[in-house]
């Protein structure tokens, strides 16, 4: 009985205890879990806060490692490649760039990782060692062996997977694990779309401020040149590529390589592209932007895909408008980059027809402006002949009239060098006049001045300076074919020589013909020529031999106020 009676309090205050310390556990737990439901809301507000997509990405892995208590995690991006669905972007947390650098190339989800590519549903492994498609780590890869992935939906489409390893204390990733996770991934859905979003909108206007730019240019008359390059550099700037091609569709459906800019932009500038059997030249035959991965391996790339080693994701858009292609532009990113989306390459075709319609306006405003210059050049002509030469012929005829009322040799003598003076002066106002009514003609019909013209411009840019030209007589009618198209060669070769030889800062060319003959004369201020003893310059022996075949001459000779004159002269027929 004094037993029974010593026991009985004891008993209630053990069960007591026992009462106090599960309710205490399950305080610990109400705890944690509002603990852990605080932790997720925060995380959910903290991705959704973020507007550069890159800076959500990252976030997202942050959050989904602290919430699961994980040793590492990543977020790997779906895109497509070659073979099918692949990884695009991997982003970690929890490695360091040294073992990063150590591991190599990014995962492009052909193992375990794979698995949420191929069936995208929540994956929780407590040794992923032992899962069929695991395909062990590559060499320096840390240790790992608890597993939970989840994808990550933007609306309807997976957008990529959340990876998490190394439960923290060695233990397994559990159920509330997994439901942490999928809950997260949910808003960082949202937040992925809204980043998307929000970089359309700024892609969109850097777009539109880059062709505003170049349709400015062209409209207030710079340079083509200058215009193309600027907006090759726009696009490979907006879509972070690596190296920018523009290639422009020439003569018969040639293309030619007008601009190159970025990485060994060097290697691509003097190649000629091939016709058929590229990226470029399918995209021109179907009239829209063409995208792949990986342009080395892409069936349309057959003409020597070799020129791309190195790069990967490509993207080619036709430039022209419906009046004709104009040309191509390429755009190339560094092999394991990621491929162009379609966000990015959206934008750009409407940003290549608007430089494209951009430049037919300016060439058509080009057009215009050059008609009005020959129509006045026109006026110019017709005022000449009749105002100012038939002037000079009046006053060259009372000159000559008025030599019989002079007693004096010396006035007799000043009258008829006056009327010579009048003669020349009219040759030389035709000679103009034939010029200024010169049109526009195909390369092969251009006249003889304008091909003086044209060569002396091609010669300013190895002298350095604009030689000067002066032009008098019927050139473009008294000089006959074949000897026409000697002058060219021989402009050329003579002021090559005042620029390998003479050191000269000024240089003039004069065209002439007069008394059935043609004169090309080439002077320079620079020290002079001197030719070697024994042999000829093999230029000016060329000269020589061209001078000769038409039975002319070439004389090459010291200017007493210093550099050189060259006269190549030759005879012309009197009748053609």
């Amino acid at each position: 009985m004094g037993d029974h009676d010593g026991e009985g309090p004891r008993r209630p205050r053990l069960r007591l205890d026992e009462l106090l310390d599960e309710l205490q556990s399950r305080i610990d737990e109400v705890r944690g879990s509002r603990d852990r439901l605080d932790g997720l809301l925060d995380a959910v507000m903290s991705v959704g806060r973020g507007l550069d997509l890159t800076q959500v990405l990252h976030g997202i892995v942050e959050a989904a490692v602290t919430l699961v208590d994980a040793e590492y995690g990543a977020l790997g991006v779906i895109g497509p490649g070659s073979g099918g669905q692949r990884l695009s972007q991997f982003l970690t947390v929890g490695i360091d760039e040294e073992t990063v650098a150590t591991i190599g190339a990014p995962p492009q989800g052909h193992g375990l990782l794979g698995e949420l590519i191929r069936r995208p549903a929540p994956l929780r492994l407590e040794d992923l060692s032992t899962h069929p498609a695991s395909a062990g780590f590559p060499p320096g890869h840390p240790p790992m062996r608890s597993f939970l992935g989840v994808p990550v939906r933007v609306r309807d489409e997976v957008f990529g997977n959340l990876y998490l390893t190394g439960k923290r204390g060695g233990a397994a990733f559990d159920a509330e694990d997994e439901a942490v996770l999928s809950t997260l991934a949910v808003a960082a859905g949202f937040a992925v779309e809204n980043a998307r979003l929000y970089e359309e909108v700024r892609l969109r206007e850097r777009w539109l401020a880059a062709g505003s730019e170049v349709t400015s240019a062209l409209l207030s008359g710079a340079p083509e040149a200058q215009v193309l390059e600027a907006m090759t550099g726009h696009a490979r700037e907006i879509t972070d590529s690596d190296l920018a091609v523009l290639q422009l569709t020439g003569d018969e459906g040639v293309p030619r390589t007008a601009v190159v800019l970025g990485e060994g932009a060097r290697a691509h500038r003097d190649r000629v592209p091939p016709r058929t059997g590229t990226l470029a030249a399918a995209a021109l035959a179907d009239r829209a932007a063409l995208t792949t991965p990986d342009l080395a391996d892409d069936p349309r790339e057959s003409a020597g895909a070799q020129r791309w080693r190195g790069f990967g994701p490509a993207v080619a858009v036709p430039v022209g408008t419906d009046g004709g292609e104009l040309g191509v532009l390429l755009l190339l990113r560094r092999a394991g980059r990621p491929p162009f989306t379609d966000a990015e390459t959206a934008p750009l075709s409407g940003y290549a027809g608007q430089a494209a319609l951009a430049l037919e306006l300016a060439a058509r405003r080009r057009d215009a402006e050059r008609m009005a210059l020959l129509a006045d050049r026109d006026r110019i002509a017709r005022d000449l002949h009749d105002l100012a030469i038939q002037r000079l012929f009046a006053t060259g005829m009372t000159l000559q009239s008025t030599r019989r009322f002079v007693d004096r040799p010396e006035g007799v003598q000043r009258l008829t060098r006056a009327v010579d003076d009048l003669d020349d002066t009219i040759r030389i106002i035709r000679s103009t006049i034939f010029g200024l009514r010169e049109r526009e003609s195909p390369q092969g019909a251009q006249g003889l001045r304008r091909r003086a013209v044209h060569t002396l411009e091609q010669a300013a840019r190895t002298l350095g300076f604009a030689p000067a030209l002066r032009m008098e007589g019927l050139i473009d009618t008294d000089v006959p074919g074949p000897v026409a198209d000697e002058v060219p060669a021989v402009l050329t070769e003579a002021l090559a020589n005042v620029a390998r030889h003479a050191g000269a800062s000024r240089a003039e060319a004069a065209l002439i013909v007069r008394d059935r003959a043609l004169t090309v004369e080439v002077t320079d201020d620079g020290v002079g020529i001197a030719p070697p003893e024994g042999r000829r310059r093999s230029g000016l022996g060329n000269l020589t031999e061209r001078a000769e075949r038409l039975g002319g001459t070439l004389t090459v000779a010291r200017r007493t106020s210093g550099g050189t004159r060259l006269v190549w002269r030759v005879p012309l027929p009197a009748h053609r």
